[in-house]
């Protein structure tokens, strides 16, 4: 598991997740993602043609941002390297959905192919502003 402290361990619970990578001209491109924590990484399922795993490709840097949906002044900043994995077998999309009550396999095109994001955190952020 991701190494969080205890004050906001429940964040890791979260419906939803802010992903940061770099775009080619060196830009933060951001997005809404579902995510599980799972072993060492923050693990997303995504498809192989979205701009994220094409940045992440080039370049692995990245950060995932858990606000508390309760209290937006209290929140968790990991940072880390992502790699990209093959899941061609939807294994891990399969164990995501279940979090989500979702069927990610018809949310997949056809012509495209499932991947994970794994963030491996080398920094966290936990905080709380509002104490």
């Amino acid at each position: 598991m991701v190494n969080v402290p205890d004050s906001h361990q429940d964040l890791l619970d979260a419906p939803f997740a802010v992903c940061a990578t770099i775009d080619p001209h060196g830009r933060p491109q951001m997005t809404g993602v579902w995510f599980v924590n799972d072993e060492d990484a923050i693990r997303m399922s995504v498809t192989d043609t979205r701009k994220k795993t094409r940045n992440l490709q080039r370049n692995p840097a990245c950060t995932v941002y858990i606000v508390d949906p309760q209290n937006p002044l209290r929140y968790l900043e990991i940072r880390g390297d992502a790699e990209v994995i093959p899941d061609d077998d939807f294994e891990f999309a399969d164990r995501m959905g279940v979090k989500y009550n979702a069927d990610v396999r018809k949310m997949t095109p056809p012509d495209q192919k499932r991947v994970v994001l794994a963030l491996r955190p080398v920094h966290v952020n936990a905080v709380d502003i509002s104490r």
